[in-house]
């Protein structure tokens, strides 16, 4: 073990401990170290110890001989502070590894297996090779019911739990894959204007064109501290923030960052991240939205069924109170896709402007009144209308307008990107049939979501009838070669089947 100044290297590592040895340091040949072993790094003074993945480099513009560089994270976990002694050694394999080997050959793992796996995660004594291997495990193989909701309390377990000390505290999330969609940004309002606690914790775009804290976050600041958090929801009944500032169920944002590039979305992992969040963060009422469509996540009825009693036997096993909602994925929901366009629309439906997207509307209305059906007070069937009342009435619009000023208005609100162009339809016909992933892929070549006026906006919807200079969708971009990337996806292939004949086959 031998001894080496700590520079922080300005690299985001994304969820991953990563450590940078130059190629000359004496301990590199000495202790046998190679590029990707795990090193654990132990400050000298107070004997704090991470784990992290080593990394050789030639540069001493990274880090010199005497020295050991480390990531962003890696350096905050450490204290913090630049130049001081660390010693590094060989790490050894995580107990947890050999559970991981038995899932790989096939074995059924108990709730201590997962325990201790969550555990080794939390504390980043796994690097990514070690997760993806245990990932492809539980995808390939499969994940009996048990494994799911052992998982899931696992998960749970390494991180914080909020308690609001409440009989009635409500969520909704929809499973994902379905453009705009916006729904949650309508629903929080409506549901908090009849005084039900709804704290929203949500997530940021990762594939996708945007989530609803990038939508959010066009109107307000979205990046609260706990204590914010806590003192928003108890004056107004809600919140729309970002859940990344709360340390809940943190093993599910590791294994994200590699189940993503990997388009890994397994229905085991799928529930055990969804519960685990929206347990950890409080809530004891619940609705899940599984849409269904030939480009949505899950593509048939019976699939979705499956997927349904997944959920509803894990919820039921940890004491939430949950209903499954499924509902059209077969095209994106409202015209905007991208942070500044989905706000657009969001905030049209919540003035009752006559122009605002009629199925984003009502399927919010569908999904609130479902979430306001949980107060007892309230008899099955009546939700939709108390919803739709508390829309029609104003409410929802005032109830929204102060939550954005309890989270911090945004005082320069982005502007549609300045570049446009216009998707023809190229012939007469219907729109039979809409491709989510690919209009979702245009959006994100467009510049969204880290640009947050890039996007598409939809002039047409299954069933319409076009002419060959009709426009089907605008794309919006502020640079031009994302703009010029998105015209060539778009003019390869628009996302729009047009036919002679449309038949409504609702899932």
């Amino acid at each position: 073990m031998g001894t080496l100044t700590l520079r922080q290297v300005a690299i985001d590592t994304y969820k991953e401990n990563v450590a940078y040895l130059h190629r000359d340091c004496k301990l590199y040949r000495s202790e046998g170290f190679q590029a990707l072993n795990k090193i654990e790094i132990q400050q000298k003074d107070n004997g704090r110890s991470i784990i992290a993945v080593l990394n050789v480099v030639d540069d001493v513009c990274i880090t010199g001989p005497d020295e050991l560089g480390v990531c962003e994270q890696a350096f905050e976990q450490l204290g913090g502070k630049a130049g001081i002694a660390v010693s590094v050694a060989h790490a050894r394999a995580p107990d947890s590894l050999k559970a991981v080997h038995r899932k790989i050959a096939g074995d059924v793992l108990d709730f201590e297996d997962y325990r201790g796996i969550a555990l080794d995660i939390a504390a980043n004594r796994y690097s990514k090779i070690e997760i993806a291997a245990f990932l492809v495990a539980c995808s390939e193989l499969g994940l009996e019911r048990d494994e799911v909701l052992y998982l899931t309390r696992a998960m749970i377990e390494t991180g914080e739990r909020l308690d609001w000390g409440e009989p009635l505290v409500v969520d909704k999330h929809c499973i994902g894959g379905i453009p705009g969609n916006r729904t949650t940004m309508v629903i929080v309002p409506i549901v908090a204007s009849h005084g039900m606690l709804m704290p929203k914790t949500s997530s940021r775009a990762i594939t996708s064109p945007a989530g609803t804290a990038d939508t959010m976050e066009v109107l307000a600041q979205v990046e609260l501290s706990p204590d914010k958090l806590h003192q928003i929801v108890r004056s107004e009944r809600a919140c729309l923030a970002w859940g990344g500032t709360a340390r809940l169920a943190p093993v599910d944002d590791i294994l994200i960052a590699v189940e993503r590039p990997l388009l890994m979305d397994s229905p085991g992992q799928l529930v055990a991240s969804i519960l685990s969040k929206k347990l950890a963060a409080g809530a004891n009422h619940l609705v899940i939205d599984i849409p269904i469509g030939a480009t949505a996540k899950v593509r048939t009825r019976n699939s979705a069924m499956i997927l349904r009693k997944l959920f509803e036997y894990v919820g039921d096993s940890l004491g939430i109170n949950l209903e499954v909602v499924l509902t059209d994925g077969r095209q994106p929901v409202g015209r905007g896709i991208g942070p500044a366009l989905e706000a657009r629309d969001v905030m049209q439906v919540l003035s009752n402007d006559p122009t605002a997207p009629v199925d984003l509307r009502e399927k919010a209305l569908q999904l609130a009144g479902r979430i306001l059906e949980f107060d007892p007070d309230i008899r099955g069937g009546q939700g939709y209308i108390m919803a739709r009342d508390i829309l029609d009435s104003g409410r929802a619009l005032a109830k929204m307008q102060a939550i954005i000023e309890a989270q911090g208005k945004n005082p320069h609100p982005p502007e549609i990107g300045p570049l446009r162009h216009d998707v023809l339809a190229g012939q007469d016909g219907i729109v039979t049939a809409i491709d989510n992933l690919q209009l979702a892929h245009i959006a994100r070549l467009a510049g969204a979501p880290m640009d947050q006026g890039a996007g598409v906006d939809l002039h047409c919807k299954l069933g319409d009838r076009v002419a060959p200079d009709t426009p089907i969708y605008t794309i919006y971009a502020a640079f031009p070669a994302d703009f010029d990337f998105a015209r060539e996806l778009a003019a390869q292939d628009t996302g729009y089947t047009i036919g002679e004949h449309y038949v409504d086959e609702r899932p």
